[in-house]
C-alpha cells in the first residue's frame, strides 16, 4: 500500500516519531522522491504546528516534540537529498548572543528553518560577533540568526551587526534577530534587517530575505 503524505504529515503533526521514521522509510522503498516527502510530508506538518503554535494552541513542548520527529526523518532523507543534487534554499548560522545561555528559542527556529529547506550552521549559545561573523563567511550563510533572552545581553545584537558593518558586510549577510525582550523598536534601532516574533514567522522571514 503506498504511503499517504498527508498522513506523514499528521504524524509530524502529533509528533509520532516513530509513526513518522517508518512512513519515510516505506514510502522511500516505493520509489517517492526525497524532496515530495519533505515538501509534502515533513514542511506541510510543520507549517500546521506553526499555526498552531501561533494561534496558542500547540506551546513550546508540543513544537519541540513535533520538531524531533521532523528532524529523525530529515536525517534519512538529507544524504538522499544531496546525492539527487537537490539545493538547499539558503544558509543560515544561528545562535544566542555573547552572555545568554538559553537554546531553547534557538533551537526551535533552527528545526523549523531546516524543516523548510535551509542548511543550518548552529554557532550554541553565548556566541561573540566574531564567532559568528567567521561562521558565515566559513559556511557561505546568507543569513546570521541572533538570539537573546535577556535584556542584558541585547546590547551583543547590535555588536554583531556593527562587526558586520566593519567587515563590509552588512546588507551582504542578512541579520535577523528574535527572542523574549527583542521588539521591531530595537531590530530597526540597530539596523537588523529583520525582527521575527516566533519560530513560525522566521521561517516566512528566512525566506523573503534570502
Amino acid at each position: 500500500m503506498a504511503v499517504d503524505l498527508k498522513l506523514l504529515a499528521d504524524a509530524i503533526i502529533r509528533g509520532k516519531k516513530n509513526d513518522a521514521v517508518a512512513m519515510t522509510q516505506q514510502a522511500l522503498s516505493e520509489g517517492v522522491h526525497p524532496q515530495a516527502l519533505i515538501t509534502d510530508g515533513l514542511i506541510a506538518g510543520m507549517a500546521v504546528v506553526g499555526t498552531k503554535f501561533k494561534s496558542n494552541e500547540f506551546y513550546v513542548p508540543e513544537v519541540l516534540i513535533a520538531a524531533r520527529a521532523m528532524k529523525s526523518c530529515l536525517e534519512i532523507l538529507k544524504p538522499l537529498l544531496a546525492d539527487s543534487g537537490v539545493k538547499p534554499v539558503g544558509t543560515v548560522v544561528i545562535g544566542t548572543v555573547k552572555g545568554d545561555q538559553h537554546d531553547i528559542g534557538k533551537n526551535l527556529v533552527a528545526m523549523m528553518l531546516q524543516g523548510n529547506g535551509f542548511d543550518i550552521i548552529d554557532a550554541g549559545v553565548d556566541v561573540s560577533p566574531e564567532k559568528f561573523i567567521a561562521l558565515a563567511k566559513e559556511g557561505g550563510a546568507q543569513i546570521i540568526c541572533l538570539s537573546a533572552l535577556l535584556t542584558t545581553t541585547m546590547p551583543s545584537m547590535r555588536g554583531t551587526i556593527e562587526a558586520l558593518a566593519a567587515e563590509g558586510l552588512k546588507g551582504k549577510i542578512k541579520v535577523m534577530i528574535g527572542g523574549a525582550p527583542v521588539t521591531q523598536q530595537f531590530a530597526d534601532e540597530i539596523g537588523a534587517d529583520g525582527y521575527s516574533p516566533d519560530a513560525a514567522s522566521a521561517v516566512d522571514l528566512a525566506k523573503t530575505l534570502i
